[in-house]
């Protein structure tokens, strides 16, 4: 239904499409999406080799994966200063030699180097501009911090262009804007004394209803809020300058665009939940129900077999978006702040269908479930009477924190009183329970005794149906463990059996 498109630009054209470029381009997918899950987005984009394939270059396609040389830089540099050839093509020449990262350190280096640069950038020959950015682009994407900072006098010409109405070429300054933002602190300051959010506000006023744009921009405000000064300085001001209507739109996954521009919305609302800022203002807003309905709509695609590789970008974002927020002071009563209960099937369906993929994931989508139901009756109950008990205490047996959310969603419906403590018994909690308390991890242990606790104190049933289980002596044996609370918790509830009996006789 929905293609995921790593980098923003849709295809124009027939282009130049080796195997070569497409191994290249998965291989770039892949680092992407592990950059997306281990390093909170600290990511960067590199689009040129996208322009190549829309332009149908395929000597330039095929350049980037030549060795290139400083001497190669010297000599291009050489062109430029003196002239005497055409400039654009000098500049193609140059953007091709610094697709070796080798050869950035030894550009930056050269006497008038940027500011040569820079002149071409701001200059008036339009096609210079737009090679010069280019070649900027790439440099954006070097790893070496050095090459970031020497980059610094072009930003605020980047940051002027934002205002253009060529879709393209604004794409370009704002992906190079959010390479050079990635892990560089003084650049960020820079940037954000030179106004950057409210230049990308003006971008997608200015832009409109161009997903490209809007996925472009999202990028760039995405290595803002993550870095460690974000939630201090940049996120009071996406509020103030009123960016969050426009993220939220933005997440509508389109049929023919795909799921990009999403993707980067849905991060930066993470973000934002996870600030010290006004979370009233997010939900009013309306992005716990765009949250809970994008999500509810993503697993009807998944759950009809669509679980396309790279769809867990997204739910990622939305599903910590919507767990910070639900956790908020602002959420006091979660049957207000999310009216749709579709989303409680919609979670649990995702953490089996993403289980085998994403393990980290299916965790995640629980703790939004466990955030769901820890103060409301009314969640608890939907959980039952949507059948979804048997699917939760399938993931009992299972380890990476997985069982642990289990057991605290099913603690959160035992503490709702008797009624809930019996309908979890005749459930089938009991059997999976007396497997967990036999596990190594403390953690999982404790957990089970909370919850068996829970059980036999406030349903006779439950404290019968565990002994009939022999449960009894997995208590016994726990009493013998080598952690004092774990036996003093035991011994308190072997107590408790008899007595829940005897009540029945």
């Amino acid at each position: 239904m929905w293609r995921l498109r790593t980098v923003g630009h849709k295809a124009r054209g027939p282009g130049i499409r080796s195997e070569e470029f497409k191994l290249k381009r998965r291989e770039r997918e892949k680092v992407l999406r592990q950059a997306r899950r281990d390093r909170h987005l600290v990511s960067k984009r590199l689009l040129l080799h996208d322009y190549d394939e829309e332009e149908g270059d395929e000597e330039h396609t095929r350049a980037s994966v030549k060795p290139a040389s400083s001497e190669q830089v010297v000599e291009i540099m050489c062109k430029l200063q003196t002239g005497g050839e055409d400039k654009a093509t000098a500049l193609r020449s140059l953007r091709n030699v610094l697709r070796s990262p080798e050869v950035h350190v030894a550009f930056i280096r050269l006497e008038n180097s940027v500011p040569v640069l820079v002149g071409l950038l701001s200059g008036s020959d339009a096609q210079c501009r737009v090679e010069a950015a280019k070649c900027l682009h790439q440099l954006s994407h070097s790893p070496c911090p050095n090459v970031g900072l020497a980059c610094l006098p072009a930003t605020p010409y980047l940051l002027t262009y934002l205002s253009g109405q060529r879709g393209k070429f604004t794409e370009l300054c704002l992906y190079t804007l959010g390479n050079l933002c990635a892990e560089s602190e003084p650049v960020r300051e820079r940037l954000q004394a030179q106004g950057i959010v409210m230049a990308l506000v003006s971008c997608i006023q200015n832009h409109g209803g161009s997903l490209a744009v809007l996925e472009a921009v999202a990028f760039t405000l995405s290595q803002l809020l993550q870095a460690r000064e974000g939630a201090s300085k940049v996120a009071p001001l996406v509020l103030t300058l009123g960016l969050i209507p426009h993220l939220v739109a933005g997440l509508t996954p389109d049929p023919e665009f795909g799921i990009g521009a999403a993707i980067e919305c849905a991060w930066c609302l993470h973000y934002l939940a996870s600030c010290e800022v006004d979370k009233s203002e997010l939900i009013s807003q309306g992005v716990v129900s765009r949250c809970s309905s994008l999500l509810i709509t993503l697993e009807e695609t998944v759950a009809q077999g669509d679980l396309q590789e790279g769809l867990e970008l997204l739910i990622w974002p939305l599903v910590r978006c919507l767990g910070n927020l639900l956790a908020s002071s602002a959420c006091e009563n979660t049957e207000e702040c999310v009216r749709d209960t579709r989303v409680l099937s919609a979670l649990c369906g995702f953490s089996h269908r993403v289980l085998q993929m994403h393990p980290a994931l299916t965790k995640e989508t629980l703790w939004v479930v466990n955030n769901l139901t820890a103060d409301s009756p009314a969640w608890c109950s939907a959980l039952l009477s949507f059948g979804l008990l048997p699917g939760l205490l399938q993931l009992l047996p299972l380890s990476l924190g997985i069982n642990c959310m289990v057991l605290r969603i099913v603690g959160n419906v035992a503490h709702k009183g008797s009624v809930f403590s019996l309908m979890l018994t005749q459930g089938g909690l009991l059997p999976p329970l007396c497997a967990t308390l036999k596990m190594a991890d403390p953690e999982v242990v404790t957990l089970s005794l909370e919850v068996l606790y829970l059980l036999v104190t406030s349903s006779q049933q439950a404290g019968e149906e565990f002994v009939k289980q022999n449960g009894q002596s997995v208590l016994e044996m726990i009493q013998y463990s080598s952690d004092e609370a774990l036996r003093q918790r035991a011994a308190a509830i072997v107590d408790l059996l008899p007595q829940a009996a005897a009540d029945e006789r």
